[in-house]
């Protein structure tokens, strides 16, 4: 007669060891798992953001170009100047502007997906918006700027259905147009609204799926016309999923420095001059000082956006 198997197996290697540690000891698990990615948040991410910081409250020679690391507020006085000031100002304008054309644009879009579209045609959607982002950043770019340019497809089409001349009179408007589309601060616009435009539909589509059938049919049941329903009801039930949008938008538009560089005019923005300071004019203290400048208001765009529940959309 064969004696019966024991309930409990000997540990037969480490694996099994530490297997009945972890499960003794579920807390000893959270900490091992969470270990890695804190040290990564806390050296790379943290420690970076502190280097730079600190940076920032150095200054530079004006005639040896030597960084003097003692600690000062003289470069952050520097961004108030004439120049500097230019460039955070058209920097927000701009980030503004690309927030609110993608959340323009996007609205009808996401609309559309969260109440209509089911089935394969939601797929097309996602299909539609995610296909853009598995593509190059710099290919899309570059395309854009033969698009754009006196030469592209737009000058082209243009002339070939007769509006060129509002296409000159739209380029002949001060500070929006320009030579051609693809050297005016509206090209600029154009190509960040595209790039971008993703990171709006999603969460606000997301946002809209969450607004419940039931609210719609006691504000029809209630009198509310159409357009009632959605300043009063929809609207308000989207804007958690606007701001997440905003953030994603605003935030990139402002850290970009690859998009001003190729389309639209010499104007520098916040993430090209940091990018020519830190590397041609060696001035790392400004560049610094600028790269604090997003964060500051990103930190307070994040508090505002928190307020509004907008975290609850992503």
């Amino acid at each position: 007669m064969t004696s019966p198997t024991p309930a409990i197996l000997p540990e037969r290697g480490l694996a099994d060891r530490l297997t009945a540690l972890f499960w003794r000891r579920p807390r000893l698990l959270l900490v091992v798992l969470l270990t890695p990615p804190l040290l990564w948040l806390g050296a790379v991410y943290l420690g970076s953001l502190a280097a730079l910081l600190l940076q920032s409250f150095y200054s530079i020679d004006e005639f040896s170009g030597v960084v003097k690391e003692e600690f000062t507020l003289k470069t952050y006085a520097e961004l108030f100047r004439a120049q500097n000031l230019d460039i955070i100002i058209r920097t927000l304008v701009m980030s503004a502007a690309v927030t609110i054309g993608c959340a323009v644009i996007a609205f009808p879009i996401a609309y559309y997906a969260a109440r209509f579209a089911r089935g394969k045609w939601k797929a097309v959607f996602y299909l539609g918006v995610m296909l853009p982002l598995w593509s190059s950043y710099l290919v899309k770019v570059y395309a854009w700027k033969l698009i754009l340019a006196k030469e592209g497809i737009i000058t082209w089409a243009a002339e070939g259905v007769g509006l060129s001349m509002i296409l000159n009179a739209i380029l002949a408007i001060p500070a929006i147009g320009g030579n051609s589309l693809s050297t005016s601060p509206l090209g600029t616009f154009i190509v960040f609204v595209y790039v971008w435009l993703p990171y709006m539909i999603l969460p606000m589509q997301a946002s809209l799926e969450r607004v419940p059938n039931s609210m719609l049919e006691a504000s029809a049941d209630l009198g509310a016309s159409r357009a009632q329903t959605f300043r009063s009801v929809i609207l308000p039930l989207a804007m958690p999923g606007v701001i997440a949008g905003s953030i994603f938008t605003f935030s990139l538009t402002m850290g970009d420095y690859i998009i001003p560089q190729i389309v639209g005019t010499s104007a520098r923005f916040i993430g090209l001059a940091v990018y020519q300071l830190q590397g041609t004019a060696g001035n790392i203290p400004l560049a610094a000082a600028f790269a604090v400048v997003p964060i500051v208001i990103m930190l307070i765009y994040l508090m505002i956006a928190k307020r509004k529940g907008a975290f609850d959309a992503l």
